[in-house]
């Protein structure tokens, strides 16, 4: 993705809510672009912020998460304490992309995040669909970290190998620094690790400078 997801958290509870945040700040390609306590505020929120994403409590002292959840035009998680089948219903009725039940670790959220991160990768590369892609979008976005990678029976490309080796789990490269080990141009390189990305193969991570955008680097998952 060209930029990082903003995402915007709805918790009455301001421990909760911190927390949470720190577990959306240690993933890659996010960043909290701000909190709001209840129903009101998480609306005004919402229209001032225009978040990619928002971590949405179906508690909150004004109202119901739910309720909230229908007026937002963007893509919503719920993370929540109501463990209810009617609410997990509603929920994904209204359109709710995941529904994570508290008390969760931030491996859980991270997963998800993660897995949504690869769907809209996808998405933003992506001008034309058929049905093919549409299931691929489907699986990127309910996968877990875990059963993302690429079947053993794949068959990759000489080039899409030769990126494979050049990377290991332990220290991330730069497309241009992956481009100049395999012998292809920067262009190639990025358009194979976005694909490995999007497959679960490759992990993005991104490293902050002083001024400018953060650079992606690339790690072989595992």
């Amino acid at each position: 993705m060209s930029q990082e997801l903003s995402v915007l958290i709805v918790d009455d509870d301001f421990h909760v809510a911190t927390l949470h945040s720190n577990y959306v700040q240690a993933v890659p390609g996010f960043r909290v672009a701000g909190h709001a306590g209840n129903a009101q505020q998480a609306l005004q929120a919402f229209h001032s912020l225009r978040p990619d994403l928002v971590l949405l409590d179906v508690y909150l002292p004004d109202g119901s998460g739910l309720d909230v959840l229908r007026q937002l035009d963007c893509d919503v998680m719920m993370l929540s304490a109501a463990a209810d089948t009617t609410s997990l219903r509603m929920a994904f009725r209204r359109g709710a992309l995941a529904y994570l039940l508290k008390p969760f670790g931030q491996e859980e959220l991270e997963q998800r995040l993660r897995s949504y991160a690869r769907y809209r990768r996808m998405l933003e590369k992506t001008t034309h669909l058929d049905q093919e892609a549409v299931e691929r979008a489907r699986r990127l976005l309910f996968a877990s970290d875990g059963s993302t990678s690429p079947s053993p029976a794949r068959t990759r490309s000489a080039t899409e190998q030769s990126i494979m080796d050049a990377l290991t789990a332990q220290d991330a490269l730069s497309a241009l620094e992956v481009a100049e080990r395999v012998g292809v141009s920067r262009a190639t390189a990025q358009r194979y690790l976005s694909s490995l990305a999007d497959d679960g193969a490759v992990e993005i991570q991104l490293r902050y400078g002083t001024t400018g955008r953060p650079e992606h680097r690339y790690a072989r998952r595992g």
